[in-house]
């Protein structure tokens, strides 16, 4: 078993929903990143998602996309945010950690190489948001093979003669994408993501987790109310992006974080 999957076999036994965050890498640059990081833990995250900077993050919102660009600006590589990930793991064996972004940047380091070493940095799962089923063989399979979850998002366009495709090597858990569009729009509604969060546990045992614009307490708190968690990513880059104080950074999360484990 994963981090990733002992770490939902305790939120089951104790009957609480996964709170996910999100940061970018190197945002605004790499000692704030990882003060921030190695703070999510104690605000009540259960799973880190880890962003990779990248040039042209087709996926992701302004916020998102200006967080990518100053990490890139103030120097951050692939190279780096894996030493992020030692450095967190020298305090913290337990808290799962995801690398979220592209394929290009793995790509350019070889996969054989990126998976070793992200191995080695105590990385526990994969979301690549550009790689379709299609190219399981690119990357995922080995990715599994190399003892990695494959994380796979799901999405209001995922239809059911799709979603089997999409389900069929991935591992950890779903990320269903809430909304039609990029990350940090509009906010989703329980009431409209309950139906496909059902459709989706119907056609797999793995935990589902839903993201994309949550941005309050109260709508974590109503989405891991009808799903198993909830990620949230926008809402804390934007923080960040503000030159917040990780402090400040910290109690937001811890804000939302009892949001989601109401849920």
């Amino acid at each position: 078993m994963t981090r990733i999957d002992q770490t939902f076999a305790r939120l089951r036994a104790e009957g609480r929903k996964a709170f996910v965050s999100y940061i970018m890498a190197g945002d605004p640059d790499t000692a704030t990143s990882l003060a921030v990081m190695k703070g999510l833990p104690g605000a009540g995250v259960d799973i880190i998602e880890l962003g990779m900077p990248f040039t042209d993050p087709m996926a992701d919102g302004p916020t998102i996309q200006l967080a990518g660009q100053r990490a890139l600006d103030a120097g951050q590589t692939l190279e780096k945010t894996l030493a992020m990930a030692a450095e967190f793991r020298k305090g913290d064996d337990r808290t799962p950690l995801v690398m979220m972004g592209y394929y290009n940047p793995i790509y350019s380091r070889g996969v054989d190489r990126f998976l070793t070493d992200a191995k080695a940095a105590g990385i526990d799962g994969l979301i690549v948001v550009d790689l379709p089923p299609e190219e399981d063989d690119e990357l995922c399979i080995p990715a599994q093979k190399a003892g990695l979850n494959f994380i796979r998002l799901a999405t209001p366009t995922t239809d059911d003669a799709r979603l089997p495709k999409v389900l069929q090597n991935t591992s950890g858990f779903v990320y269903y994408v809430s909304i039609t569009g990029i990350t940090g729009a509009a906010a989703p509604e329980a009431a409209d993501v309950a139906p496909e969060v059902a459709r989706i546990k119907a056609a797999t045992d793995l935990p589902v987790i839903v993201g994309f614009g949550i941005t309050t307490p109260e709508a974590a708190e109503a989405i891991a109310g009808i799903a198993d968690g909830c990620v949230v990513g926008s809402a804390i880059v934007k923080d960040i992006g503000e030159g917040r104080p990780v402090a400040e950074v910290l109690a937001r999360v811890a804000a939302l974080a009892e949001g989601a484990h109401r849920g």
